[in-house]
């Protein structure tokens, strides 16, 4: 009996895939399977949690690059940063784990830019000024 549950799990894992993503402060782990299309962020619907379609948008790019809209179901846990970096950062994480997924999806998501991580970060504050680079202003007199 132990065996069968054993061979289960490997069935199930292996229709599984996983992407790790980041963006700006934000740091997405992501599961992508075969299914109808449902994304499940934190637990929540991702329209509950992106209400903005502008970030539901940027989710669904790597699934429109390669034409399998709601062909997969992603759950994915986000931390860190705000609405529009965890929305990077979970499209990263989708289109890495679309890529362990299978082979055949890493031309086109490379040529959309997708597996390429967001460098651009907060600056930091300097001393002597009011913010990264915005001096205190001037008196002459």
């Amino acid at each position: 009996m132990a065996e069968a549950r054993t061979a289960k799990n490997d069935k199930a894992a292996a229709a599984r895939s996983y992407g790790t993503g980041r963006r700006k402060d934000a740091t997405a782990r992501v599961w992508i399977k075969p299914g109808r299309g449902n994304i499940i962020i934190n637990g929540r619907d991702v329209t509950k949690y992106f209400a903005r379609p502008v970030l539901r948008m940027i989710i669904n790019q790597p699934f429109m690059a390669l034409d399998r809209a709601g062909a997969f179901d992603v759950l994915a846990t986000v931390t860190g940063g705000g609405l529009s970096g965890q929305a990077g950062a979970v499209r990263h994480g989708i289109s890495r784990a679309l890529d362990s997924f299978s082979p055949e999806f890493h031309k086109a998501l490379r040529q959309g830019g997708f597996l390429t991580r967001d460098p651009r970060v907060v600056e930091r504050k300097k001393y002597g000024k009011r913010k990264a680079r915005r001096s205190f202003q001037f008196s002459k007199r």
